[in-house]
């Protein structure tokens, strides 16, 4: 909007005239990059550069390159088919389309900032009363919970089973679970990440073999290793330490069986049908 004669008249903007006051209407119709969304990183980058008056410093402080943030701001431009920055030797700041645009994006930033909060305060709540367990599988799973309920009778228990003790002892150390109780393959040590308290609970676990009901010894009262030499052992690879202890136990034994990889969770219909025998784990 200008007064007096000395503006001039661009193509494509009509004039009119009121009352000495000219006003210039820009006609040109705005076009939108198709497929192109803006994503809360994207109000985020321009609220940084805006703040910090220089793609460069919003750069740094986003951890980008300043040749990434510019990239970016030209695609964001294009998708809202307009210039929302000058581009000055003294740094940027926002043209009326981006004051227009920052307007908009600075309360849906603080809504997400609020969400976020809001989510995080409800997560510490939460787990004030919820003890968060992880366990390798074992027959004791169920005795351990029942003796945290009577223990702990305020408390709400939830437990995730895994066949990999590392990967639970890891999720204790971070935070994602608060105990996790976990077997040790003899010869196959765990690793144990810094910071974590250990207690034994039981030195040595007995191990058992599951067999097909018809099988010949399985009314014995003992079972020989020998006598499951000809047989098809189905081993679970993903078991920290199962694999190397098992050859271990076989050598020891004098045995080399077939062995097929599986998972224990389907093991018993395996061995149910009669095509493998496993290892059943602990008491």
């Amino acid at each position: 909007m200008s007064g007096g004669d000395s503006t001039r008249q661009y193509p494509g903007q009509k004039r009119s005239v009121r009352a000495g006051l000219r006003v210039w209407c820009d006609r040109r119709e705005r076009r939108y990059a198709p497929g192109v969304e803006l994503e809360v990183r994207h109000l985020r980058a321009l609220c940084a550069i805006a703040d910090s008056g220089s793609v460069r410093k919003a750069a740094r402080q986003l951890g980008m390159t300043q040749p990434s943030l510019s990239t970016q701001l030209r695609r964001i431009e294009k998708a809202l088919g307009g210039q929302l920055f000058f581009r000055e030797t003294t740094g940027s700041r926002p043209t009326p389309l981006g004051h227009s645009v920052l307007c908009r994006a600075r309360p849906i930033l603080a809504e997400m900032r609020a969400l976020i909060d809001e989510i995080a305060a409800a997560t510490v709540r939460d787990r004030d009363t919820r003890l968060h367990i992880g366990s390798t599988s074992s027959r004791a799973v169920a005795g351990w919970l029942r003796r945290l309920r009577a223990r702990l009778p305020g408390t709400d228990p939830t437990i995730r089973i895994d066949v990999s003790a590392n990967a639970l002892l890891q999720m204790v150390a971070v935070g994602q679970l608060d105990v996790a109780f976990v077997h040790e393959v003899e010869g196959a040590p765990l690793r144990v990440p810094e910071g974590l308290a250990i207690h034994e609970l039981i030195a040595r676990e007995p191990q058992f073999i599951a067999l097909p009901i018809t099988h010949p010894a399985a009314a014995r009262p003992v079972v020989k290793l020998a006598d499951l030499a000809d047989d098809q052992w189905m081993v679970d690879p993903t078991v920290d330490g199962e694999w190397a202890g098992l050859r271990r136990i076989w050598t020891a034994a004098g045995i080399n069986p077939r062995v097929v990889h599986g998972d224990y969770l389907t093991a018993a219909d395996l061995v149910a049908a009669g095509e493998v025998v496993t290892n059943a784990g602990g008491e």
